[in-house]
């Protein structure tokens, strides 16, 4: 009997010690959480950088217009009852609306970062209505082709569309040239041989670094 006591009072501090462990690392992922939101403004477009190998690498490759910008990723933020949300196009789910906490984990994930960049003051007018379309985008399947339809988006294709009424971005002819050889992109060659589709060089499109380069955002800086 004694000894079942004493190991009872044994394992009951330890036992208080992992959970007070645990609320304390929640209340300090929280505290983050509040310190990384509280740079963002409603309508802040947040671009994930790019990875140098894979899909990721490939897109840089051909679209990289900034030496500062590498980027293969886009979303805009929308803030709801206190609450902050990613409106974006991705592989993983389509066209959707996902709670910031989890989209900024989903990127640490890959060991990407968030670059936040800012429509500047003179278009911030634009924000409403670009949100509005993209909550009703929201649903449609990814584009895996990269050639654009009104049936499903690709991420940059997601973010030009909801702000299409206002003209804030342009749709440009596509390359798939790489830069260093000249010659298409042997990612890319493979990529679509795979598909039975046409390279589509020289169609209509867009792409996150082409986006970035607008000289109607300014980059706040890394979330």
């Amino acid at each position: 009997m004694i000894n079942f006591k004493q190991n009872l009072f044994q394992k009951v501090p330890k036992a208080l010690a992992c959970a007070i462990f645990f609320i304390v690392i929640l209340l300090l992922q929280q505290c983050a959480f509040r310190t990384k939101s509280g740079k963002l403004k409603n309508g802040d477009l947040l671009f994930v950088t790019a990875k140098e190998t894979g899909l990721s690498g490939a897109i840089n490759n051909v679209t990289q217009k900034q030496k500062e910008a590498s980027f293969d990723h886009i979303g805009i933020v929308e803030k709801e009852n206190n609450h902050w949300y990613v409106l974006h196009a991705a592989p993983k789910g389509g066209s959707q609306k996902q709670e910031l906490q989890y989209f900024l984990a989903d990127q640490a994930d890959d060991g990407q970062k968030v670059i936040i960049y800012r429509l500047k003051p003179e278009y911030q007018t634009s924000i409403p209505v670009a949100l509005k379309k993209a909550e009703s985008m929201v649903g449609k399947p990814y584009n895996f082709n990269y050639i654009l339809d009104e049936n499903s988006y690709y991420c940059s294709d997601y973010i030009e569309r909801a702000f299409r009424d206002d003209d804030i971005f342009k749709l440009e002819p596509m390359t798939f040239i790489d830069p260093k050889t000249g010659k298409t992109n042997d990612f890319w060659a493979e990529f679509y041989k795979k598909k039975n589709l046409k390279v589509p060089e020289g169609e209509l499109g867009c792409n996150p670094n082409g986006l970035a380069a607008s000289e109607k955002l300014e980059r706040v800086g890394e979330l």
